[in-house]
Formats: C-alpha cells, structure tokens, sequence
C-alpha cells in the first residue's frame, strides 16, 4: 500500500511538472510570434480607416475655353470684375492715383487720365469722391477681333462727388447728395496674354 501511494504521488508531480512544462513552452512560442508589450506600442483605432488619396490625372481632357461669346458663369465672373475695376478707376482717379491705374487701363487710356489729374492738379481743384455701390450692370456688346476681346459695360452706380476750387470752395457737386451715375465703358483684352487681366479702353459717351 504504501509503495502504491509513493509511486501514485510521484505521477503526480510528474504530471503537474510536465503540464508546466507545456504551458511555458506555449507562453514562450507565443512571445516570439506575438511580441512583448512594452507599453510604446503604436495605438490602433479600429473605428477610423486609413485614407488613401490619389493624384488627378495629367492626361485629363483640358476644356478650352470659347472666346467667341461671353455666357453663363464667364459672363458672370466677368461682371463682377468688371464692378470692381470700375469702382477702383473711379477712386483712383479721384485719389490721383497713378500707380492703380496704370494696372487697369490701357497705354492710351492712361495717358487720358494721367494728362487729366495733371491739369487738375495744376489748377488747384480738389477732388473728393465717396463710392456708394453699384446698383446695375450689365454687357451691351461683346466681339472679338481677331485676337483681341471688346466687351462694353452698361454701369449704374450711386456715388458722391465734389469738387473743390483751391480756396476750398465747392464749384461741382454736393457732399450730402447721393447722385446716380450710368456709364458706359469699354474693356478689352488679348487672348495671347498669360494675364486674365481685363483693360479699360473707352469711355463712351452717350
């Protein structure tokens, strides 16, 4: 009997020995295939996907644009450049501007103004000019010639103008007074230019 149990318990231990044996060796494996978590380990959000982007392609269809009318969204982005050209030549000139106007107005144009600021400044007149908004525009005529593009702009804008004689005295205009203006001026520009810069060319008279 006693040698029965002595040999009973010695399977014991070996069972519990060998389970050991197994299960460090399991842990271990695990640790090579798995790795140790030394706690800077990259954090992972399941719920968020790594976006990939992709580049346009260079072969796309480039859509050239038609010179040979001015509709839609062209007309419309020429319409409002062209009430911001209008009310930047009016200030300017009425500032003496030189530099501005030079940027906006063609070479003939710009001898016009420039020749103009000159005998008003030569004559002593003061010029005080207060842009209230545009209220209408809209394109009377629009051709191309040849390389060259002529579109003539209907405006109608509310401002206050006055001028002023060298003793300070006003001889046009009224600075409590909002007046309405209609002009018509024509805008050009060549289709060669790199510049989508606008030109004005002429003040029409009517």
């Amino acid at each position: 009997m006693y040698i029965y149990q002595i040999m009973s318990n010695s399977f014991g231990y070996l069972d519990i020995i060998l389970l050991g044996m197994i299960a460090g060796f399991i842990i271990l494996r695990l640790r090579s295939i798995l790795g140790r978590k030394t706690g800077h380990e990259t954090k992972v959000y399941p719920n968020f996907a790594e976006k990939k982007f992709t580049m346009p392609k260079n072969d796309a269809d480039i859509v050239e644009q038609n010179f040979d009318t001015l509709e839609g969204k062209d007309k419309k982005e020429f319409l409002r450049g062209a009430e911001i050209a209008y009310e930047s030549i009016l200030t300017s000139f009425a500032n003496g501007d030189l530099i501005k106007l030079k940027s906006l107005l063609t070479s003939n144009m710009f001898s016009n103004f420039s020749e103009a600021i000159k005998v008003r400044n030569k004559e002593g007149i003061k010029s005080e000019f207060t842009f209230i908004g545009v209220k209408e525009t809209s394109v009377e005529k629009y051709e191309k010639i040849k390389d060259n593009l002529f579109a003539t702009v209907k405006f109608v804008a509310e401002v206050i103008s006055v001028k002023k004689d060298k003793d300070n005295k006003i001889i046009e205009g009224n600075p409590d007074k909002i007046k309405f203006v209609t002009d018509s001026w024509k805008f050009t520009k060549n289709i060669n230019n790199k510049s989508p810069n606008w030109y004005l060319s002429e003040i029409i008279s009517k």
